[in-house]
């Protein structure tokens, strides 16, 4: 599946977790990288596909990239 715009992980949750959009739809909160990785492999991308650090797929706003804890 091609993608036309990135995944966007948001600024953690004040409890903690990351919310999760992509073409922005919801896709659900991550605790950690391993949540976003399902969260991306059931909208559809290959797991070999999936580079958390490619800014080309994931953008990450408000905080600092694989933290998912309130700061």
């Amino acid at each position: 599946m091609a993608w036309q715009a990135p995944i966007v992980v948001h600024r953690p949750t004040p409890s903690g977790g990351r919310r999760v959009t992509a073409r922005g739809d919801i896709l659900g909160l991550a605790h950690n990288d391993a949540d976003l990785v399902e969260f991306l492999r059931r909208a559809g991308l290959d797991e070999a596909d999936i580079d958390l650090d490619d800014p080309a797929l994931v953008e990450w706003r408000g905080g600092r990239a694989h933290q998912g804890e309130a700061a």
